[in-house]
């Protein structure tokens, strides 16, 4: 018998299942650096990710300079036609994360992903990590036109995945309000692309390592 009482466990992408904040401090430096910009270690980038490659970009020509608008568009392509060529080089799964994939089919639990990275990026990155096959459902952030928080991709995960009752894990506030908006349960992990303490994200759980996730989700009431 199935001890834990969901259907689907849904997963966001950057940041939750996915580090790729190497990967994407690489796309930043290099597009900054087309117009004579030192680049930034790693770790300084990682503030700058979580709320998309526009946003991410923005601030790192905060951070070393100011930009305009004809700055911002000319170099975003360059960042995001980097990105594309070089989507693994850096990035893993978080600790645990495989492992807990692991024990969720184990357990006869599906497993979905719904993200609001385009699926351009998406479905390569996830083929190049191998763990694309494991995944019922695939939801990128133009898979259906809208993006989280709006609950449309979120339900279009589960109704891919085969439908029944979901919880969705993320590291975002666009993260759990998707999902409150969708109207399933939802757990924050403490290790993502946080703009805050995660307690901010008023999550119904909180993760601060995958060895918890599956122990938590057997806790879950039914």
């Amino acid at each position: 018998m199935n001890s834990i009482p969901f259907d689907i466990v849904g997963f966001d992408l950057d940041g939750t299942l996915i580090d790729t904040s190497g990967d994407l401090a690489a796309a930043v430096n290099h597009a900054i650096g087309t117009i004579g910009r030192d680049p930034f270690p790693a770790a300084d980038i990682h503030p700058f990710v979580g709320k998309g490659a526009r946003v991410m970009l923005q601030r790192a020509l905060d951070a070393s300079g100011g930009y305009d608008d004809a700055m911002l568009s000319a170099l975003l392509p360059i960042l995001l036609d980097h990105y594309a060529q070089n989507l693994a080089i850096y990035s893993t799964p978080y600790p645990g994360a495989v492992q807990a994939l692991d024990a969720l089919a184990a357990r006869g639990v599906r497993i979905a992903l719904c993200t609001n990275k385009a699926e351009r990026f998406t479905i390569p990155l996830m083929q190049q990590i191998g763990l694309h096959d494991r995944f019922a459902s695939i939801v990128s952030g133009d898979t259906v036109g809208v993006s989280k928080p709006d609950p449309a991709p979120i339900r279009a995960m589960i109704e891919r995945a085969g439908g029944g009752r979901a919880i969705f894990v993320g590291d975002t506030i666009n993260d759990i309000a998707g999902a409150r908006n969708a109207g399933i349960a939802n757990i924050a992990v403490g290790f993502g692309f946080l703009d805050g303490p995660v307690e901010q994200l008023q999550a119904d759980a909180v993760i601060a390592h995958f060895d918890e996730l599956v122990p938590l989700l057997e806790r879950w009431p039914g």
